[in-house]
């Protein structure tokens, strides 16, 4: 069964560009509260500029989830000018083996913003959330997090611990009131995604799938996986046997 819900206030990270910078425009509107989290303090006003322009109030923070400390300051205050409907854990990093080797600095960073950074932004909120009964996670999870790949070592297994984490959430909380979804993209036009040097099946605007994850949350669905094609076959790779998908994927092109 799903539920319908319009989230007012909402915090989403990694804001200033990508997905998260389309999940803001996608959520402006006349009487929506939007907290905005980035790195990049300019890109992050022009997407509070853009927010604005559609009727809704935004506050623009530079803010670094990989700072635990300070993230927890930031959400918490976030929550104490208004409780937060919707906190949507978006912040995220790439890189791959383009270059022979997946360097361990790239790949610390990697988990570091990804996993880590989901944690340092959803935890200090979750309390709070549970002691209202209501209130809305979403992270920002991947299908490259459904089997692990030789061109991305780090960036699938990050995705696939928020994942996971994420689906864990969902049955842990429910019974409190507080729901959870997992986010679930394949390819999406994003600067991300600009350097990629191979073909990207299925590729789609950042504005469509901005549009994709909303309805899924307003549904309440647990995994929001898209697109249909792609989805299918993340999920076959990490159903069918390891030697078979090992064979398939070693000549798979690498991600820089």
């Amino acid at each position: 069964m799903t539920t319908r819900s319009i989230p007012r206030r909402i915090l989403i990270s990694g804001a200033s560009s990508g997905l998260g910078a389309a999940l803001a425009e996608a959520y402006a509107a006349p009487d929506i509260s939007l907290v905005l989290w980035g790195r990049d303090p300019m890109r992050l006003e022009a997407v509070a500029h853009r927010c604005h322009a559609r009727g809704a109030r935004a506050e623009a923070a530079r803010v670094d989830v990989t700072d635990r400390e300070a993230t927890a300051r930031h959400a918490l205050a976030a929550d104490d000018a208004a409780a937060l409907d919707l906190v949507i854990a978006n912040a995220g990093i790439s890189g791959g083996t383009g270059g022979g080797t997946e360097p361990e600095e790239q790949a610390r960073d990697i988990f570091a913003v990804n996993l880590v950074g989901v944690l340092n932004t959803v935890q200090p909120l979750l309390p709070r959330m549970r002691a209202r009964g209501h209130g809305q996670i979403a992270l920002m999870a991947s299908l490259a997090g459904f089997r692990g790949f030789p061109g991305a070592p780090a960036y699938c297994a990050s995705k696939a611990g928020v994942k996971v984490w994420g689906e864990s959430l969902r049955g842990w909380l429910a019974p409190e009131g507080v729901r959870v979804s997992v986010l679930c993209p394949g390819y999406v036009r994003t600067p991300m995604t600009a350097v990629n040097r191979f073909s990207m099946p299925f590729l789609m605007d950042a504005d469509r799938a901005a549009r994709i994850m909303k309805r899924g949350l307003e549904k309440n669905r647990g995994r929001i996986a898209f697109p249909w094609p792609t989805a299918f076959g993340a999920w076959l790779a990490g159903a069918l046997p390891d030697a078979l998908v090992d064979h398939l994927t070693r000549g798979l092109p690498r991600k820089g």
